[in-house]
């Protein structure tokens, strides 16, 4: 019964084994990393980039280099997928723009946005580029095997759209907020305001998760929506790490404001 109505908003699932491997794989990976976090094994960047004892013994990178690690392969992975899989339709082209557009965004905050209090380490960057590059590749491809393939019965093209814009709105809007949070030259951590900063620590991190379920509408592809699924467990966690961190940095940090869920979580 559930599969039957889940098959309503989805493609068939494609017969490719690389993308059945990368659908189990990625989903795999992201939930491991939401009970990492969840445990206090958090990946080296931010507020953790020192967190770990072994952290001073492994290669590590400034703040800038290694976010542009993480975005760059992805925004240059959607970008070529224009090239790749040309002229498909019209949810192929909306889907390889959503992906281009929001790793595009993303080093255009790393360059011109953020501020940057701590390094990253290498091996954490590593794990998060595979990520995010495996993804902005496997995801038109997924689409491309879709070409031609009947339309799946309840279209979430343009509820779709709609879920990318606030995410991608709000979530600029967020990251811009935390830059505001520092004069120049400072480095300490103060507690984050305006926005949805009053209901939750990490609003940059939901809106996050609505950009990639607006991609998923717009994809309506298994792997897209194994990927965000994945995406929302491993933000859940890393928020809530961030949450644990804040109350331990802040003795008159409010009850009240949750981790990444306003009111809920």
């Amino acid at each position: 019964m559930v599969k039957s109505v889940f098959l309503n908003f989805i493609f068939p699932p494609p017969a490719s084994v690389v993308v059945w491997g990368m659908t189990v794989l990625s989903f795999m990976i992201l939930a491991s990393g939401f009970l990492s976090e969840i445990r206090g094994k958090n990946l080296n960047y931010s507020k953790f980039w020192n967190a770990n004892p072994t952290a001073q013994r492994q290669i590590k990178l400034s703040g800038k280099t290694g976010m542009l690690l993480f975005y760059t392969p992805a925004f240059l992975a959607g970008l070529v997928s224009f090239w790749i899989y040309p002229h498909e339709g019209v949810r192929s082209t909306i889907l390889k723009s959503a992906v281009t557009l929001h790793f595009f965004k993303r080093d255009l905050e790393v360059l011109f946005i953020h501020k940057y209090s701590g390094g990253m380490i290498l091996d954490s960057a590593i794990i998060i580029t595979l990520s995010y590059f495996l993804s902005a590749a496997t995801m038109p491809y997924a689409q491309h095997l879709t070409h031609g393939l009947p339309e799946p019965p309840i279209n979430l093209l343009y509820p779709g759209i709609v879920l990318f814009v606030v995410g991608i709105i709000g979530n600029f809007y967020h990251h811009y907020l935390l830059s505001k949070l520092r004069g120049k030259g400072e480095k300490e951590y103060k507690f984050p305001k305006g926005g949805l900063f009053g209901l939750v620590i990490c609003p940059h991190y939901l809106f996050e998760i609505i950009i990639f379920y607006g991609i998923s509408f717009i994809s309506q592809t298994l792997y897209a929506f194994s990927f965000t699924l994945g995406t929302t467990f491993y933000l859940m966690g890393r928020s809530y790490a961030t949450r644990k961190w804040y109350v331990s940095k802040f003795e008159d940090f409010p009850e009240h404001v949750k981790a990444v869920i306003p009111f809920v979580f």
